[in-house]
């Protein structure tokens, strides 16, 4: 039977994926990433190198994903902002690993992360659409463009970096996705709605 090399790898990172959200970095072992996926450390080292390496394709593999699944183009209005905050916040939701991925990321403090360039200009399109929104008075321009964006997607996934904290500060009402939902794209809305006044 020949070797499928395409689900081998589709399987490593799958099972990696799983164990540095789990574990960050430090705490994993290149072979319990192989042992999960039924297969082979040599493999595992064959495909990807080491530990670090592994790390960094799937994070940007993530990070592929979800500009993919949630781009952000055309803000034609303040509620566009709240909508892609939203649209943020159900992936996030939906895919809770990639924050658990960018906290351990965020943990090591490197003075530069890998694929930093190409991931970069991922995120200076995301800017250029705030910007251009901006610049065509669609929103407002108030906050800098780079400081939009960067609240926007903060505000997104902060409720699912530290639940625990919107626990604790909804003590008599707990906070549910549905609510905390509701006031993030409102928050988002607002923030790029001109100030009238």
């Amino acid at each position: 039977m020949a070797w499928n090399t395409a689900e081998t790898k589709r399987r490593l990172k799958e099972s990696a994926t799983a164990e540095f959200a789990a574990h960050g970095l430090g705490g994993t072992t290149m072979e319990r990433i192989a042992r999960r996926a039924g297969i082979n450390k040599e493999r595992l080292y064959t495909y990807f190198g080491d530990k670090s390496q592994l790390f960094a394709a799937v994070l940007a593999d993530e990070l592929n994903k979800v500009a993919a699944a949630v781009p952000v183009e055309h803000l034609d209005g303040p509620e566009a902002v709240g909508a892609y905050a939203g649209a943020v916040f159900d992936y996030h939701a939906a895919h809770p690993e990639l924050t658990r991925l960018l906290l351990w990321e965020g943990l090591l403090d490197l003075p530069q992360v890998p694929e930093e360039p190409a991931r970069g200009e991922t995120y200076r399109r995301k800017v250029e659409a705030f910007d251009r929104a901006q610049r065509a008075k669609l929103i407002s321009d108030d906050i800098p463009a780079a400081d939009l964006a960067f609240l926007v997607l903060a505000l997104a996934g902060w409720w699912y970096a530290v639940p625990q904290m919107a626990r604790m500060m909804h003590p008599g009402e707990p906070a549910t996705p549905a609510s905390s939902k509701t006031a993030l794209t409102r928050a988002a809305t607002k923030l790029a709605t001109p100030f009238t006044g």
